[in-house]
């Protein structure tokens, strides 16, 4: 059988405002620019640790894809989500849901969401040990 998915180069998030995008994701998140272009304001940054890019665009009008604000479901990881959401509410960032740590079948996890100044959404996470192999 052909894999149909081999690996993945970039997540893709519509905004309205590329100067205002570009700060945030720069200044209150900390991420690398690697490329930007103002004639068609568009703008990709370098996610540590992966080789994924975090690219953004103003929607086309006659463009597909979800409306600004509307994406939701993109995890980050952070070892201390706590931290890092108290970081981005320093930095001017929106805090929309407080972290929060509880057990699951993956072990104990942190997380918390933020928004974008376009309102969209994205979790930050992280995965302790669960109770179980802990006491191993």
């Amino acid at each position: 059988m052909t894999d149909v998915i081999e690996g993945m180069e970039a997540v893709t998030v519509h905004i309205r405002d590329i100067v205002r995008a570009r700060k945030f994701y720069s200044e209150v998140l900390g991420l690398t620019e690697v490329s930007y272009i103002p004639s068609v304001s568009r703008a990709a940054y370098s996610i540590p640790g992966t080789t994924t890019l975090l690219t953004m665009h103003v929607l086309g009008a006659d463009e597909g894809g979800r409306q600004p604000g509307t994406v939701s479901g993109i995890v980050f990881s952070h070892h201390d989500p706590m931290a890092a959401c108290e970081e981005i509410r320093k930095r001017g960032g929106t805090i929309v849901d407080e972290p929060e740590t509880f057990p699951t079948a993956l072990g104990t996890v942190t997380l918390g969401v933020f928004a974008d100044p376009d309102g969209n959404q994205f979790v930050l996470r992280h995965i302790g040990k669960s109770p179980a192999s802990a006491s191993t």
